[in-house]
Formats: structure tokens, C-alpha cells, sequence
């Protein structure tokens, strides 16, 4: 075992010499390999903490949420429904919510307006809480600096900001503006007794497909959509936004195939003639591919290392700048947050395999023909 831990030590040794003898090129073969792990590490990193943010955030979501469908479309709901909803049997608690979009001429943003939940959120009248994406738009950055929003042309309504939220739960906040049920009612004109949606809190997880099904069959003009839907309907978002990803990203791997292919297609007449020299003085082909193989390993390993920590900064320390308008999807008020990293062995692995192995594939064809042939023709 010491003879075989001697021998490769040399072998890499003479690898590391061979590579300095040609940095130059090196640092540029190193660079270029590092930018297509960057992009797939990138991509892979952003995609996996964001879908753990809002895997916490549904977490908190209702179990059951009831909308009024009038030809498709999404209605006002009457509040009896409220009561009817309560009365079904495994339903523990039923409340009527009121939420819509405003869409603001002055940046172009579209706000979440809602009434909260939580009396403790509950701003006071003329008064409203928003998100910290909002002030970001808007141009202010303090509490109590004034809020004026038009709904209609000829009308513009004053509001004094009470609060702004942290940035820590900007993925659910930033574009938030909560008002007051009163205000809620007057700036959109809703008569009272109506409400947006419906949601129910369920006993027993296990019973909300039965109490969905009893649901439709007595109120069949509405739509019953569960925590579970919502969660399968963001995972496919992510799915295409990463689609789209992979799609900007197909430049980057279609070049590292070109690389690759080019790699496999034969050796420099330098490194040939390095080969026969080698074989020349008493080498034989093992010890050349092993050589050869240390080589493309420290090369690809080192690519590999750098581009995946140039990722984690780039996603974790300066918040994905370059992915965050697609995966994060805000036209306007993108959500600033940061990111909890999400990175385990079976991603770390995966991303190897992906950018390693082919290059460590395409050098062994051709290092295995040209070190089993004659050292003389091959120094020729």
C-alpha cells in the first residue's frame, strides 16, 4: 500500500509541474470549466432555497380555501357561506377574508391588499402597513410618511404608513399593503356581508378530501382549493421558471460539449510528444493514463471548487442578482431577502457528476491511444 501512496504521490508531483509549465493556458481551461459549473451551480443553489422559503411559508397556509366562481371567473362571496362552511362536519373554524390587487400608475407595481387575520395587525383607520417593497418603489423610508392611492381617475385617497415590514419576511410581505376592513370596504366600494374568500381550519388533515367532496356536492357553484393545491401549483411554477433557466443555461453546456468533444478528439503535438518522451525513458501506459488522469482530475476538481463557491456567494451573499427576476417572478417589487442556504451531499454530488465526469471521460480516449503506441512514432 506505502509503494502505491509513493507512486501516485509522484505522479501527482509531475502533473502539478506539467500544469505550470503551461499556466497560462491552464488558468484560461480552469476559468472557462468554473463559469458552466457557476451557471449550473447557481441555478441549483437558488432554486432549491427558494423552494424551502416557500415550503415555510405554506406551511402557515389554510387548510381549505372557498371561492365563489361566476362564469369562471372569481366572485364576491356572500358571508352566509361563512356559516355554511362552519356547519360541515370536521371543520373547526370558518372566517371570510378580504384581499384584491390595486395596480399603482405611479411605478407600475401591482400591491396585495388585504385585511389582516391578526387583530395585532390590524392598522388603524385612514392608517395602513405595508411591505418593504412598496417604500422601495415609492421613495420613502420611513413610518408615517404619507400614502396616497388612486383608484380610479379623479379620486386619490391618503393613508399614513404605520408600519413597514422587515426585510427577513419580505417573500411574503414586500408588495403588502393591509388596511383596515372599513377603509378595505370604502376604497374598493364592497358592501358589507361580502368577502373575497372563505378559509377553514380542518381537525383532522387526513379529512379534507372527504369534507371537500360533501363541500362540492352542497355548494357546487364553488371552487374548494386545498393547502396541497396551492403547494402543487407553486412546485410547477418553479418547475418552468427552472425550465426557463435551463434553457439560459443551454448555451453554457452546449459549449462545455463542444469542449469536451474537442478534448476527446486527440492531443496537442506538445503533449504527444510529452507522452513519447515519457514512455521513452521507461514508462509504460498505466503510468502515462494515470498521469494523464491525475491531470484532468486536478483541473476539473479545481473548476469544479471554484465555480461552486463563486455560486454560494453569488446566491447566498449578493442574493442570486442574475437569477432573481426569473425565479422570483415580481414584475415590479421584487422581494429582497436572504437566502437560507439549502445545499446537502445528493446536490453537491449531482452537480460533480454533471460537470466532472465528462471531462475526465473525453481525456482518457485519447491519452489511452496515444500512450499505447510506439514511443518513436509518437515523438514523430
Amino acid at each position: 500500500m506505502i509503494p502505491w501512496f509513493r507512486r501516485q504521490r509522484a505522479l501527482a508531483d509531475y502533473t502539478l509541474a506539467a500544469l505550470a509549465r503551461r499556466r497560462v493556458k491552464n488558468i484560461a481551461l480552469v476559468l472557462i470549466y468554473a463559469l458552466v459549473v457557476f451557471a449550473l451551480a447557481s441555478a441549483m443553489f437558488f432554486a432549491s432555497s427558494l423552494r424551502h422559503e416557500t415550503t415555510q411559508v405554506l406551511e402557515g397556509a389554510p387548510e381549505l380555501v372557498v371561492q365563489k366562481l361566476v362564469l369562471g371567473r372569481q366572485d364576491l362571496i356572500p358571508g352566509d357561506t361563512v356559516e355554511k362552511i362552519a356547519a360541515i362536519r370536521g371543520v373547526t373554524s370558518a372566517k371570510g377574508r378580504l384581499w384584491g390587487y390595486f395596480y399603482d400608475r405611479i411605478n407600475g407595481a401591482n400591491y396585495t391588499v388585504m385585511v389582516p387575520d391578526d387583530p395585532a395587525l390590524m392598522p388603524p383607520p385612514g392608517s395602513v402597513a405595508v411591505g418593504e417593497g412598496v417604500p422601495r418603489s415609492r421613495g420613502f423610508t420611513w413610518d408615517g410618511a404619507p400614502l396616497f392611492l388612486s383608484r380610479q381617475v379623479g379620486e386619490l385617497k391618503k393613508f399614513t404608513v404605520s408600519r413597514t415590514f422587515k426585510r427577513d419576511s419580505a417573500l411574503m410581505t414586500s408588495d403588502l399593503v393591509l388596511m383596515n376592513a372599513d377603509d378595505f370596504r370604502s376604497f374598493f366600494g364592497i358592501a358589507p356581508g361580502l368577502y373575497t374568500d372563505v378559509v377553514a381550519k380542518i381537525r383532522n388533515p387526513n379529512e379534507v378530501a372527504t369534507i371537500v367532496d360533501k363541500a362540492s356536492k352542497a355548494m357546487p357553484e364553488m371552487r374548494f382549493v386545498t393547502r396541497h393545491d396551492i403547494e402543487r401549483t407553486y412546485q410547477k411554477l418553479f418547475d418552468w421558471r427552472e425550465g426557463v433557466l435551463a434553457a439560459l443555461a443551454g448555451a453554457a453546456l452546449l459549449a462545455f460539449v463542444i469542449f469536451a468533444a474537442e478534448k476527446a478528439s486527440g492531443l496537442s503535438a506538445e503533449e504527444a510528444r510529452e507522452i513519447g518522451i515519457l514512455k521513452a525513458v521507461g514508462w509504460n501506459t498505466s503510468d502515462v493514463i494515470a498521469m494523464k488522469l491525475w491531470e484532468g482530475g486536478l483541473v476539473s476538481v479545481g473548476a469544479f471548487l471554484l465555480g461552486t463557491a463563486a455560486a454560494y456567494i453569488h446566491v447566498f451573499v449578493f442574493s442570486g442578482a442574475g437569477l432573481a427576476p426569473v425565479l422570483k417572478g415580481w414584475a415590479v417589487i421584487y422581494p429582497d431577502f436572504p437566502l437560507t442556504p439549502q445545499i446537502d451531499a445528493l446536490q453537491l454530488t449531482t452537480l460533480a457528476l454533471l460537470t466532472t465526469l465528462p471531462y475526465m471521460a473525453a481525456t482518457l480516449v485519447p491519452i489511452w491511444r496515444t500512450a499505447s503506441a510506439d514511443p518513436d512514432a509518437i515523438m514523430r
